[in-house]
């Protein structure tokens, strides 16, 4: 972690989905930021936000049939948050504006056939 860092967020979110934004699987923020993994099903003392089922908690993914392949970004990102519970995505976003230290990018795929 980059010296200085307070804690940590994550974005689940799906680019490929038929919405007019990217579909959200999951909001984590207020991670400690000597976190080093999180354990299924576990928020690892973070804060989840609101999804894009308009819930707390993480959704995996069930891409529409015969639609594709969908990516799924997952960002870790450094910053100093000043968020309740149940935070919105661009609320996440604008509470990280100016503060991020660094940031990690993991994508996976998933396409659902049959």
């Amino acid at each position: 972690m980059p010296e200085g860092t307070r804690e940590l967020a994550l974005i689940c979110d799906d680019p490929d989905a038929p919405s007019a934004e990217p579909w959200v699987h999951w909001l984590l923020y207020a991670l400690p930021a000597d976190s080093d993994g999180l354990a299924a099903g576990e928020s690892g003392g973070g804060v989840e936000g609101v999804n894009g089922w308009s819930r707390s908690g993480y959704r995996g993914p069930m891409p529409p049939r015969g639609h594709g392949v969908h990516h799924y970004h997952f960002y870790a990102l450094d910053a100093p948050l000043d968020l309740g519970a149940r935070a919105s995505k661009v609320q996440l976003l604008r509470a990280m504006e100016g503060h991020v230290l660094a940031c990690g990018e993991l994508v996976g795929t998933y396409e659902r056939r049959g």
